[in-house]
């Protein structure tokens, strides 16, 4: 569907009972209203749906709350996990005062950045595909009181459990970091990846493939095509929608969280990338990896702004628990070939130029993706504009570098407190633009620092699990 005709007529025809409005909040989170399928009519889709945002995080204050969220046609989609007929559309929001796009709302920055790429005249399609990791558990309890904290986390499959009274325990557990990836019996999660993988293709998510992980305990991913910006946004929410409610259907529980188990691979979003410009791909060349001086160029962008990227792309305390030395996460801000111990890797994918792009390997799905791809694009194209040079390529083990050498390679930043003071420094790049406005930039650091650090440096570890458990 592409009209709001065509949704109204599917609403008829389909006798469906209720409209779903679903909307992302400033970190990441979709929220929702449900009204009766006769509050929706061809303004909703032009004029919005009204809706009070003084209690949506960063947003209004209460003097100031009325907003209007904006139906988008074609994101509709009869959502599987209601009993009674539902339709689920994705809206953005608008302020109702001035009849203008909401300068926070994620998914009016996303558009914002496609904006900015098309009138830069340097392309007109930005392309993402993201690979959010996940784990599934059986049990998630977390707790932070006047007088406990604790977080027990537990999986059927977990290495831990080799020893415990199952009734019977058939011993067939992944080892620490050697989930990817045995076959049946010791994969025991194939059904329920497979019920969620073919969910989503039934909601016109274009799904690729589905895998345990790497860890023990119920690590797996799913895999979708690669789509434009603001469609592979849209898809990763419908990714996390359908995973969680599917592992519920199963009586489990999943998390996005990059680092719940201690010793053990976390969970990444490596981001491959791409521009395209009438049609044709822009990163296809003759430069080192078949890349183009523009692609290079973008990579440039990338590494210089990393430090302040990781701020959005990598947004939570427990993201610096997975990005640290020695373990699988790209922490060495450099770019190779085929290398996943780079933090920027170009896939070795061959010959048809429609298939280069850049894999972007630092980020994690605590971050909300239309704010993580908009300002992975504003790097890249900061990079082309300026003719950032990347450097030389890293093509070594950089896990098996001496310390001498391994000095001399930039690294991510050790903690989000440090990531938050690069934004603070180096966000020129976002706002000269127009794309993300001074008062997003300083409202995200403000918001960071007082709801998410400043609360963890006052409690104990587990209430890390209380902010970024439902990822």
């Amino acid at each position: 569907m592409t009209t709001p005709q065509e949704v109204l007529k599917l609403i008829q025809d389909q006798e469906i009972q209720l409209i779903d409005l679903k909307f992302i909040d400033t970190v990441g989170t979709w929220q929702h209203l449900t009204l009766y399928q006769n509050q929706i009519d061809e303004t909703a889709f032009t004029d919005g749906v009204p809706f009070d945002g003084s209690s949506i995080r960063g947003w209004k204050a209460i003097n100031e709350s009325d907003m209007t969220m904006v139906l988008d046609p074609n994101t509709a989609w009869i959502d599987p996990f209601m009993e009674v007929p539902t339709l689920s559309i994705i809206c953005s929001i608008k302020e109702p005062r001035t009849g203008e796009w909401y300068n926070r709302c994620p998914r009016v920055i996303a558009q914002k950045a496609i904006d900015y790429l098309v009138s830069s005249g340097l392309g007109d399609t930005a392309f993402f595909g993201p690979e959010a990791e996940f784990f599934i558990f059986e049990s998630a309890r977390f707790a932070q009181t006047a007088n406990e904290g604790y977080y027990f986390l537990d999986s059927k499959e977990g290495a831990w459990n080799s020893g415990k009274d199952e009734e019977p325990n058939l011993a067939y557990k992944p080892r620490f970091k050697e989930g990817y990836f045995p076959v049946s019996p010791t994969d025991s999660l194939q059904d329920i990846r497979t019920e969620m993988l073919l969910t989503m293709a039934k909601l016109g998510v274009p799904i690729e493939k589905h895998h345990h992980e790497v860890a023990t305990g119920g690590q797996c991913e799913l895999g979708f095509r690669f789509g434009k910006l603001i469609e592979a946004a849209d898809w990763l929410m419908i990714y996390k929608y359908v995973i969680k409610n599917v592992a519920k259907k199963y009586g489990k529980t999943v998390t996005f969280m990059p680092k719940p188990l201690f010793g053990d691979n976390g969970s990444g979003m490596h981001t491959h990338q791409s521009i395209w410009k009438d049609g044709k791909p822009l990163f296809a060349g003759d430069k080192y990896a078949g890349l183009s001086e523009m692609a290079l160029h973008y990579i440039g962008g990338l590494l210089k702004h990393a430090p302040a990227l990781l701020a959005i792309t990598n947004p939570s305390t427990n993201s610096y628990k997975r990005l640290v030395p020695g373990y699988e996460a790209p922490v060495n801000l450099a770019y190779s070939q085929g290398n996943r111990s780079a933090s920027i890797r170009i896939p070795l994918s061959g010959t048809n130029p429609k298939a280069k792009r850049l894999e972007f390997r630092c980020p994690d799905a605590t971050s909300n993706p239309y704010l993580a791809f908009a300002a992975m694009l504003c790097a890249g194209i900061d990079g082309i504009k300026n003719k950032i040079d990347p450097g030389a390529p890293l093509d070594k083990n950089i896990y098996e570098l001496s310390p001498e050498e391994l000095a001399k390679v930039p690294s991510t930043p050790g903690s989000l407190e440090l990531a938050l003071e690069a934004l603070e420094n180096d966000h020129a790049f976002l706002t000269e633009s127009g794309v993300f406005t001074e008062d997003f930039i300083q409202n995200w650091i403000d918001y960071k620092l007082a709801n998410e650090v400043k609360q963890l440096q006052l409690r104990p570890h587990p209430y890390e699990f209380y902010l970024y458990y439902d990822a």
